[in-house]
């Protein structure tokens, strides 16, 4: 997975497509992010560059309630890579 703009919004598209808001804010996340589960916004740091909030929603993701088979083919696709690449990188742990 590419840490491109295009990959960012792929990804920001599973939330999209889920009901949930990806809303980039100023604020004091030891994380770098945090949800609102029961209005399902997701806020990120506005200071993370590309790569962190590629990773961050990678983090984000597996934690929501998202049913795969709301999403549309190639977001399913990308929502599949996403659970890939989090899994892999909670085995290196």
């Amino acid at each position: 997975m590419k840490y491109t703009q295009t990959t960012l919004d792929k990804i920001e598209k599973i939330l999209d497509e889920t009901g949930y808001i990806a809303r980039y804010e100023r604020g004091n996340f030891q994380s770098g992010y945090c949800i609102l589960e029961e209005k399902k916004v997701v806020v990120l740091n506005k200071f993370l560059q590309i790569e962190g909030r590629i990773n961050t929603l990678i983090d984000i993701i597996p934690q929501l309630s998202i049913q795969p088979e709301m999403l549309s083919p190639e977001t399913k696709k990308v929502f599949d890579e996403v659970i890939a690449k989090y899994e892999a990188g909670n085995l290196q742990m």
